[in-house]
């Protein structure tokens, strides 16, 4: 497995951010993969989640958003974010044009990858994966997250814990229903939002990430 270091302008103003390209030597496909809200795209889920797809022979292509590589704590206006996203997938198709392309990340990262996608497609990219889409704040339960959804072209993989705090199912799952063949709802049962699970479960983290990129990869294979 192979991994390079780089960087990318997020914008002109908001300057350059870091880049981190995983590559297993069998790649079948690449993943555009945005970090969440409250942390880079180093933390632990990310790193972890990284390798577990490398071994199912996906490439993913991490980037951090412009106030995560300041070192702040709270997320850059919208449209920062969103130019972000489109540079890095521009970057990531660049760096491997001989792999289909797709987008999406962890929380935020794939919210903000749906929204770009909804205001102009994103160029290249076959489809949006989440890894735990943020439907709503914490214990205030709305859909206003998801209206964009329907301005999406591309096929829409979520990726949701049953204990989702930031995703009660019977809100997201209507959702899903009405997006029709462009939306597949994957459960993972007993998860939370960052993809824990408790220990009563009788279930490891690591089983978890095998479970998600054996589904992420199997998904992706069927719409290459």
């Amino acid at each position: 497995m192979n991994a390079t270091a780089g960087t990318i302008e997020a914008t002109p103003d908001a300057g350059n951010v870091s880049t981190l390209l995983v590559e297993p030597p069998d790649a079948r496909a690449l993943y555009v993969f945005g970090h969440g809200a409250g942390a880079g795209m180093k933390n632990t889920f990310m790193n972890t989640m990284a390798a577990a797809l490398a071994d199912a022979g996906i490439a993913t292509y991490r980037y951090q958003f412009p106030y995560a590589e300041r070192g702040q704590r709270f997320p850059d206006p919208r449209p920062v974010l969103l130019q972000t996203v489109r540079a890095a997938v521009a970057a990531a198709r660049q760096a491997r044009p001989d792999l289909p392309c797709y987008a999406g990340g962890k929380s935020m990262g794939g919210r903000m990858t749906s929204l770009a996608a909804a205001e102009d497609a994103l160029d290249g990219v076959h489809g949006i994966v989440f890894f735990g889409f943020p439907l709503h704040p914490a214990g205030k339960p709305s859909t206003e997250r998801g209206d964009h959804l329907h301005e999406v072209t591309v096929p829409m993989l979520f990726l949701q814990g049953t204990r989702d705090a930031l995703a009660e199912l019977p809100l997201l799952e209507p959702i899903v229903t009405a997006l029709g063949e462009r939306a597949t709802l994957h459960k993972i049962e007993g998860a939370d939002h960052g993809f824990r699970v408790a220990r009563a479960t009788g279930r490891k983290e690591a089983d978890v990430r095998e479970e998600l990129s054996r589904v992420v990869a199997q998904w992706m294979r069927d719409r290459t």
